[in-house]
């Protein structure tokens, strides 16, 4: 269907267009195979299955991935194989390793790809930056992509509460002539709220500078310098975690999610509206240069290298868990720990 998004028409897919029972119907002679079961690929093949696709798992064995699938009712030999066994067997290939480990494995994976299969994507990175990735997929394969914009975790839980994420789709190469039509019914199988089209290019470059940017990066960074001046100007550290952390996620994000942001603002003190009003373009102003520097580096594959070259390095897990530490380990969210402890869901409460 047609949307008008603030002046700009995009078309859109939802269950409406493509219900599920279609996408039964594109999917009924294929076996979905999703290699790799971190957080997207446990979802996304969970709800796969929930919803009647075939489906087996691909994942290294003897590493904690493969016995999270194992309780996850994946069965050693029937529904869960090594990687290389699952890339033979499935006719759709979901590629969900990491970048870095997409790069490590497509010497393998490319002597399984057969004529007319489907190569799937949750990320354009390998296609995008195949100069570094050395992706290159044969020409007689479907490419395509579905990404939902949510962390794995959302795309279970949405979908167990009967909701979804939202997700882009994209086709790349179009070999059978049904490529589309596939893409949508794995959009659709895997649990999507409603899927919008981009290209494997533009889904990288938003994405890599949405992670880093608002979604995770700007975030962390400018809760970090709001809590790190109330503290130094006396103010205790549960004050300062609960006017910069615990207000947004528990009550003024709500309200933006749920009518947008000027419905926020109409719905605050007279206080509040105009000091936010007043500030808000200062600090656009601010992070713009930094916006600009950011985009530019995803576009011209700064970022990419930095993944690859970080994310390969043998003692990665290592060292991303010491980075991991050191942020719990700071007072903002060791105060934030005890706050969320205090939340009256958590009351202990005498019988």
């Amino acid at each position: 269907m047609k949307i008008n998004f603030g002046g700009v028409e995009e078309n859109v897919v939802t269950l409406q267009e493509f219900p599920l029972s279609r996408a039964q119907e594109v999917l009924k002679n294929d076996i979905v195979a999703v290699l790799g079961y971190g957080v997207q690929g446990q979802a996304q093949s969970l709800n796969m299955r929930d919803n009647g696709i075939r489906v087996i798992v691909g994942q290294r064995e003897k590493t904690n991935s493969w016995d999270k699938a194992v309780a996850d009712g994946w069965v050693p030999g029937e529904t869960l194989f090594p990687l290389a066994e699952a890339s033979a067997r499935g006719t759709i290939i979901q590629y969900l390793l990491s970048d870095a480990g997409q790069k490590e494995f497509w010497p393998t994976l490319k002597t399984h790809l057969k004529k007319g299969e489907t190569l799937y994507f949750s990320h354009g990175f390998s296609i995008t930056y195949k100069d570094q990735t050395l992706v290159v997929p044969p020409p007689d394969i479907d490419v395509i992509l579905v990404a939902p914009k949510g962390s794995g975790l959302s795309v279970r839980r949405n979908f167990l509460e009967g909701s979804g994420v939202n997700s882009s789709y994209a086709v790349f190469q179009d070999y059978t002539g049904k490529a589309e039509e596939k893409t949508l019914a794995l959009g659709i199988a895997i649990g999507s709220g409603y899927l919008f089209p981009t290209t494997f290019e533009n889904e990288v470059f938003s994405d890599l500078t949405g992670e880093r940017g608002v979604l995770m990066g700007a975030l962390a960074g400018i809760m970090e310098a709001q809590y790190n001046e109330l503290v130094k100007h006396g103010h205790t550290p549960s004050e300062a975690f609960n006017e910069t952390v615990e207000e947004l996620t528990q009550s003024l994000i709500k309200l933006v999610a749920e009518k947008g942001m000027d419905w926020m603002y109409a719905n605050c003190s007279a206080t509040a509206q105009r000091g936010a009003l007043d500030w808000k373009g200062k600090f656009r102003a601010a992070v713009a240069p930094v916006f600009s520097e950011l985009y530019q580096r995803v576009l011209d594959g700064t970022e990419a290298k930095i993944v690859l070259e970080k994310n390969s390095r043998p003692d990665y897990r290592k060292y991303l868990n010491e980075e991991l530490a050191e942020m719990e380990r700071s007072q903002m969210w060791q105060a934030g720990k005890k706050v969320r402890e205090l939340r009256p869901e958590n009351w202990k409460r005498e019988a």
